[in-house]
């Protein structure tokens, strides 16, 4: 007999969520924690990005200095035994951003301020949360902690959160017209299963 013949058909089994995280990243009540989360990130990511914006060693005229020291620092943390940079990153800023410093230095310098904004006005939540994480791992493999893990830590959550992170924002309106509007729902409707398990058939 065939393998497949004796083997029971599966279908799709949807594992509903549990009430700590149906509250945390699916509830609009707690729209509010992810409030005071999105303000201080974007206020880090705003406040630095600014800082860089106009500044003569990141986006002046010697665009790209500062970004060259940072790498040239980064590069000196590729010895020892147990190095603060691995090579194949070290590899990449050599060979990749160093030769193109200035326009890496203008893309940090904004990239930072539209982070810090998105997150602050809850615009593309989500999005903009993700490239913040991004820039916080592009430090960290770079081996500069300061407050990157805080930060990329609470990127991640804001990721996770992203259909209720800005809801006391602009993408209580944007989400909508992307299509994922919020719907409200009754304590009845709440408490029935998302969906019911498919019985599976021999």
């Amino acid at each position: 007999m065939d393998v497949n013949q004796r083997q029971p058909h599966r279908s799709e089994i949807i594992v509903p969520e549990n009430a700590v995280s149906r509250f945390l990243f699916v509830s609009t009540r707690s729209a509010w924690i992810w409030l005071i989360i999105r303000l201080y990130v974007g206020y880090e990511w705003l406040t630095a990005g600014w800082g860089k914006i106009g500044a003569d060693a990141w986006t002046g005229e010697h665009s790209g200095a500062a970004l060259q020291g940072f790498i040239k620092g980064a590069l000196a943390k590729t010895g020892g035994e147990h190095p603060d940079v691995t090579g194949w990153y070290a590899s990449f800023l050599e060979n990749t951003i160093l030769p193109n410093a200035k326009v890496f230095s203008w893309i940090v310098a904004y990239g930072e301020f539209l982070v810090g904004l998105g997150l602050i006005l809850g615009l593309l939540t989500g999005l903009a949360a993700f490239f913040g994480g991004l820039m916080n791992v592009s430090y960290l493999f770079a081996g500069s902690l300061s407050s990157n893990p805080l930060l990329f830590i609470l990127a991640t959550w804001l990721v996770l959160a992203w259909k209720v992170a800005g809801f006391y924002g602009l993408d209580f309106w944007v989400i909508s017209k992307l299509g994922t509007p919020w719907r409200f729902r009754s304590q009845k409707e709440q408490e029935k299963p998302l969906v019911e398990n498919e019985t599976h058939s021999a």
